[in-house]
């Protein structure tokens, strides 16, 4: 993984989908230890990335909610 873009400057669709692919190779395997505990550390902050994502949208969808009851 030659220079990867920041996982803060990823989007939900993009971080998902270098998670599944991060899962994939480590679940291959044939990485060095080395390797194999870099694609771990990445595919941690890809799933925090995406927890990030999936909870601001559960806060916008809260706020249409609350505002629509109080209307």
């Amino acid at each position: 993984m030659a220079d990867p873009t920041p996982v803060a400057d990823l989007s939900y669709e993009a971080a998902r989908d270098e998670l599944v692919e991060t899962v994939r190779r480590l679940e291959a395997g044939g990485t060095s230890l080395e390797e194999s505990l870099a694609l771990w550390e990445r595919g941690e902050a890809l799933a925090q990335r995406c927890q990030e994502w999936l909870d601001g949208a559960r806060t916008r969808l809260d706020e249409v909610i609350a505002a629509r009851q109080s209307e």
